[in-house]
């Protein structure tokens, strides 16, 4: 966005046209103690040239996962992208596109919203997908807040192989609105199941279930559907990968009732952490629950195909004490790149990616728990692209003596009570020669 500066004389004026005398008559109402006491410690102004190359000079210092060796994951990944998906993403009429206020000229943005949800539907086997949510997390969150509205029952059961950051946001989400947080321990990197069995009883209204889990992990979905379900009342919340889903039994064959995840992987850069989107999809019966909107097809009076947007639960349309949420956006951008990339590979494509996927990132797993002093955190697991190895030294050393090699070996799990390990994410662009490398710098850096 460009900077228009005002002069000091643009200042007077504008103070006359409102009838101030000063500044400080215009911000009278602000308390004394609220005001900065001394002027803020900024740089000298710079021309507009002058600030673009420093800018630049900053930007420089980004590593882009495609001129290193990455192998980050925890969330978002770093799967190929065909260039029409881009090219086609950044025509005017969709990158100027915002959220369509007036449906009946957003014809294009609807239809494309509405291919969207049906292909949400057709990964995840569900019957009904809102137009996305804006990442993975908040979707959970959300998720968590509609089974509440659906059967009255404010406890929620969270995995301990939850990723984190959502639990955060979560946490959030929930905070001040009488919503209980319980947390179902691991074991083996995994959902202990018997913990979960011993923990719901008929106060519990929704478990949530990630899989693969924050450690890449598969959880046995159908035994703890048979727990969750064993309240008829409970209702299960799936937070799956899209990617594994091309591959893996869809959430609706293990009757989760609310299925979310997040998107990027399906055709949208890693941009430095974000946007994302999140998708939100669940059965027919409880599409009046859902938060966000919901883009239906229909006839117009001429008998054309014509799209309208069914459902907007939110507080801008209809009374607050019946929204469903306040979230006031889709993602539309991300996910037009999600139809563009689902559109282009196919059904065929995306199984390939997933296959792929998965035997490099065994490959990998294979060749590094060889190496002396690595070994897999959780040997017994099931895992899809993702893994947990630990290490013979910190990681954090580990990194700092991967990067002059320009390769980021993976996410540092010191954060996550794991100072010695490492989770390594491997995608189907990673070729063989990236990952052998990857084991001799790391069999290298550590003697």
């Amino acid at each position: 966005m460009p900077y228009i500066s005002n002069t000091e004389r643009d200042r007077q004026l504008i103070l006359a046209e409102i009838g101030a005398k000063s500044f400080d008559d215009l911000i009278a109402a602000v308390p004394d103690k609220l005001r900065l006491k001394e002027p803020l410690k900024l740089d000298e102004p710079l021309s507009e040239l002058e600030i673009s190359n420093k800018i630049k000079a900053k930007t420089c210092q980004n590593i882009c996962a495609g001129s290193a060796n990455s192998f980050l994951g925890a969330g978002v990944y770093d799967h190929f992208i065909p260039a029409a998906v881009d090219t086609i993403v950044s025509r005017p009429e969709f990158f100027t596109a915002y959220t369509p206020y007036q449906a009946e000229i957003s014809q294009g943005t609807l239809q494309f919203i509405y291919e969207y949800q049906t292909m949400i539907c057709e990964l995840t086997g569900m019957e009904i997908a809102n137009a996305s949510m804006y990442d993975a997390a908040s979707a959970v969150a959300e998720a968590i807040l509609m089974a509440v509205r659906k059967n009255r029952l404010t406890k929620a059961i969270l995995p301990a192989t939850l990723h984190p950051e959502y639990v955060k946001v979560i946490k959030s989400y929930t905070e001040g609105v009488g919503i209980e947080l319980l947390i179902a321990p691991a074991k083996e990197g995994k959902l202990d199941i018997q913990a979960l069995e011993a923990m719901l009883d008929e106060t519990i209204g929704s478990v949530v279930l990630q899989t693969p889990n924050f450690y890449g992990n598969l959880e046995d979905a159908k035994a703890i559907d048979a727990i969750v379900h064993a309240n008829p009342k409970c209702l299960l919340i799936a937070c799956v990968d899209p990617i594994s889903l091309a591959i893996l039994t869809p959430p609706a064959d293990y009757h989760a009732d609310i299925v979310v995840g997040e998107g990027q992987a399906l055709g949208n850069n890693m941009f430095l952490g974000g946007p994302l989107f999140g998708f939100f999809a669940t059965r027919l019966d409880m599409a009046r629950q859902m938060p966000g909107r919901i883009v239906g097809g229909t006839l117009d009076k001429e008998g054309k195909r014509a799209y309208a947007l069914t459902l907007q639960a939110r507080e801008q349309h209809i009374r607050r004490d019946k929204a469903t949420s306040n979230i006031c956006s889709n993602q539309s951008l991300c996910t037009l790149a999600a139809v563009v990339y689902m559109s282009l590979m196919g059904r065929a494509g995306l199984k390939e990616v997933a296959i792929q996927s998965t035997q490099k990132a065994h490959y990998a797993a294979q060749q590094l728990s060889a190496l002396p002093g690595f070994e897999l955190v959780f040997p017994q697991a099931v895992f899809f692209k993702e893994f947990v190895i630990s290490t013979p030294l910190p990681a954090a050393r580990i990194i700092n003596r991967m990067l002059p090699r320009n390769i980021y070996p993976g996410l540092d799990m010191a954060p996550f009570g794991m100072p010695n390990a490492l989770m390594i994410a491997i995608t189907e662009k990673k070729s063989k020669a990236e990952i052998d490398a990857l084991v001799k710098a790391m069999q290298e850096v550590v003697k």
